[in-house]
């Protein structure tokens, strides 16, 4: 392992690693801050990173910039035991190091505990805009869960608004399928907040095919949120009516109903719309049936 300063740059370093550190870095204080040159094979992703996809191409994109322009920011590091140190922030700059074949990496060497290093990654991550939609809410989620956090002093940590990490983790109610296309960029964030509207999950995956297939937008989704809302309004107050109608019914009836029902010895329904109805009387077999026949006809 190998230590220094960021301003000694090209000391000692050899062709390749003395490319490695073309700019000079600072703490916001201003002063330089210690670097060692790390080999790859010491070092060890988080396992619990936020961002769980690392796309090919820019991940190529990347390790030929650092192959050509060097690695201009240190990766963050924490010592774990045994000569070994995780990745607290940088993994993708570790990938791509390992991709074009270097031993060594600059890396700046943080305490900090696991926890730390899971709040610290998030941090990154979001600053960099790295993390799709869910990988950022399922982040949130397991913060709250690890440090017992409320919304609010999430926010305050992580340097967001509690309206944003509420409207991030009410992505994870979406069913996996629309998941799979905010991942993947098929559907956005107003497609995805849109679908909310929707109660059924099955109306939901319906209605993200259907973006996909039409091409959708975010306007278009949202007047069929308001429709579908307007109709289930119409059904709801339909249904109601028609029960408080039933029940009014059946208050007019009981007299009636309980007499039949003395009578028959057995259960009886009446049901009316307006002056016309039907008599329901129930039977449990074709002796019971045979039964109620000879006492209507007595």
């Amino acid at each position: 392992m190998i230590r220094g300063n960021m301003t000694d740059q090209k000391k000692a370093l050899g062709k390749g690693l003395g490319s490695l550190i073309p700019m000079t870095a600072k703490q916001s204080s201003g002063e330089h801050k210690e670097y060692i040159l790390c080999p790859l094979s010491d070092i060890v992703p988080n396992p619990n990173q936020p961002r769980k996809l690392f796309s090919k191409e820019s991940l190529s994109e990347l390790a030929a910039s650092i192959e050509e322009k060097g690695v201009i920011q240190p990766v963050l590091l924490r010592e774990i035991g045994g000569g070994k140190y995780e990745i607290v922030a940088g993994e993708r700059r570790y990938r791509a190091c390992l991709q074009i074949g270097l031993e060594r990496v600059p890396a700046i060497v943080k305490e900090a505990n696991a926890n730390e290093v899971l709040e610290l990654a998030l941090i990154e991550n979001i600053q960099r805009q790295d993390l799709n939609p869910v990988e950022e809410a399922l982040a949130y989620k397991d913060l709250l869960s690890r440090h017992q956090y409320t919304q609010e002093e999430l926010a305050k940590q992580i340097g967001k608004d509690r309206s944003s990490i509420a409207n991030s983790l009410r992505l994870l109610k979406l069913p996996d399928k629309v998941r799979d296309y905010l991942i993947g960029n098929v559907i956005s964030m107003g497609h995805a907040r849109a679908l909310l509207s929707f109660d059924s999950k099955e109306l939901q995956v319906q209605v993200a095919n259907d973006i996909v297939s039409h091409n959708l937008s975010v306007r278009d989704v949202e007047l069929l949120t308001k429709k579908y809302r307007a109709q289930e309004s119409l059904e709801v107050k339909k249904e109601t009516k028609e029960t408080i109608e039933s029940i009014e019914q059946n208050k007019n009836f009981q007299s009636l109903i309980k007499n039949l029902e003395t009578h028959l010895r057995r259960k009886v329904v009446i049901k009316s719309k307006g002056n016309a109805g039907q008599l329901v009387v129930t039977f449990s077999n074709e002796n019971d049936l045979n039964s109620l026949i000879a006492k209507l006809m007595s």
